[in-house]
């Protein structure tokens, strides 16, 4: 329940109880005010009912002990010898007197003498009386007089009551709605806020410049959050603005490293190449050494052409978009492929007609030379891998997939990151960087695209979602892969320089 709708439900829960209470202690209070006029009544009426016995001599003949004088219209009276009913009757409003039945005037036999006066119903056809019971001589004399107005005005009382609970609850509840919203609206400001904060992407040290609540009044509970909410906002625009000037240092001083590793590694690997060939009349040992030194230039070469790589993708350069024919691309890679490793089964699964993307070529095929290069490099020779190329909602699917002994589900989530190795997941035959799939991954966003990973054992498959219209797919947030519009017809390799079944 919401904290508007829990506000309007004790708002209105409070007024109706106020308004009950209120109601029944008007309607106990009026019964007891009447009830005790009544009584004066009854003890009026019984003072001269009981001096018009004692004047007349009461039971003498000609004595219509019946219709006492100065007695009002309803007024009860019966006269008890030794607990007998001698005469009941009640005054009607012409004052004259009509008698009651047996039953109804032996009900009146259990009055006390002297007591106060008390409630009894005398019977279905007379109601409810207050009555009391006086002696006079040997006889008890008990008056009455009806309760009918007091139960009247009670239920008349009880009608307006309900009336004016019903008014409130209505009128309570649309006061306390509109009063509700309006004391909430500031408090609603600041959970938009927040929504806008949480839905927005925090890559930018600018995102949240202007986002701010504007509630700020510290003489209120909301202002106070808005102002502490504010300060928070002013804490990580902060902390996001000294992130994003460390990155562009640490970016800066890669692509600045790499570019100036270039020559001297250029000249170590030139020298060491050239000693090598020349060096007939030196030592085994040191020729071995300068072949490792030429090797290892060349690896070190490699890894700081990447580190360029990936530096100028994140200052947004090195991408150029043209028409890319991306089966090509394909074909071309997995010949490779054949060639550096010939103990794979490498496949592909294309459509017959040329798939075409708008994107980079050159970054592309490395895309795919990486990928095919990650699998074949962590699984054992006789795995099967298979690049293909789908339809997919709004773009394009390359999928590389594995038959190898898959990997650590623990690793995944980290699958992309820069120098990421999952040694103990999969096999290693040769070295690794570890900067193939974080390439991958920053070429394919560049692109507009995205990149997952699914594995099992037995079944790893990686899938790159290219769009229709890379530019505006990077200018927006990653899009989602899209489903497959159906299994892919595969190609006819007659032709290719490397058959299917990786041999040569």
């Amino acid at each position: 329940m919401t904290l508007r709708r829990r506000l309007v439900l004790s708002i209105v829960a409070l007024v109706v109880a106020v308004s009950a209470v209120i109601g029944a202690a008007s309607i106990v209070a009026l019964a007891s005010i009447q009830t005790d006029a009544i009584d004066k009544q009854i003890t009026s009426a019984t003072h001269r009912a009981q001096r018009y016995l004692q004047e007349n001599e009461s039971g003498q003949p000609g004595i219509d002990l019946s219709r006492p004088s100065g007695q009002a219209a309803g007024t009860l009276t019966a006269y008890f010898v030794d607990g007998q009913v001698v005469i009941a009757s009640i005054l009607d409003e012409y004052g004259r007197p009509s008698g009651i039945t047996q039953s109804s005037a032996q009900a009146l036999g259990t009055v006390r003498v002297g007591a106060e006066p008390a409630t009894v119903d005398v019977g279905a056809d007379i109601g409810r009386y207050r009555v009391a019971a006086v002696t006079v001589g040997p006889a008890v004399l008990v008056v009455g007089l009806p309760m009918a107005p007091v139960d009247d005005s009670v239920w008349k009382l009880f009608g307006v009551v309900m009336t004016v609970v019903a008014a409130a609850l209505l009128a309570g509840s649309i006061v306390a709605a509109v009063v509700v919203r309006r004391s909430l609206r500031p408090l609603e400001r600041v959970a938009e806020t927040a929504s806008t904060v949480a839905r927005m992407p925090l890559d930018r040290s600018d995102a949240l410049d202007g986002v701010r609540v504007p509630d700020t009044d510290p003489r209120t509970e909301v202002g106070r959050v808005g102002s502490a909410f504010n300060r928070m906002l002013g804490h990580i625009s902060g902390a996001m603005q000294a992130r994003e000037r460390s990155e562009q240092k640490v970016r800066q001083f890669v692509a600045d490293a790499s570019h100036e590793l270039r020559t001297p590694l250029a000249s170590v690997r030139g020298y060491a190449e050239l000693t090598r060939r020349m060096g007939g009349d030196l030592p085994k040992d040191v020729v071995y050494a300068m072949s490792r030194i030429e090797s290892e230039s060349i690896r070190m070469t490699s890894m700081v052409e990447d580190l360029l790589l990936l530096a100028r993708l994140d200052e947004g350069r090195e991408i150029q978009f043209d028409e890319v024919d991306l089966t090509g691309l394909v074909l071309d890679a997995v010949n490779d492929a054949h060639a550096a490793s010939p103990g794979h089964v490498i496949e592909v699964d294309v459509p017959p007609e040329p798939v075409s993307v708008v994107g980079d070529a050159a970054r592309l095929h490395q895309v795919i030379v990486n990928l095919v290069t990650n699998a074949r490099t962590h699984t054992p020779e006789g795995t099967r891998i298979t690049v293909g190329i789908a339809s997919a909602a709004g773009g394009v699917d390359l999928t590389v997939r594995d038959t190898g002994q898959g990997i650590d589900p623990e690793f995944l989530p980290k699958l992309f990151e820069r120098f990421a190795r999952a040694d103990s997941s999969r096999s290693r035959t040769v070295g690794s960087t570890g900067l193939g799939l974080a390439i991958v991954d920053a070429v394919v966003q560049a692109h507009g695209g995205s990149v997952e990973v699914t594995s099992e054992p037995g079944d790893t498959v990686f899938t790159v979602h290219l769009p229709l219209d890379p530019a505006r797919a990077a200018a927006s947030a990653s899009a989602a892969p899209g489903g497959s519009d159906g299994p892919a017809e595969s190609a006819d390799w007659s032709a290719t320089p490397a058959a299917v079944d990786g041999t040569h």
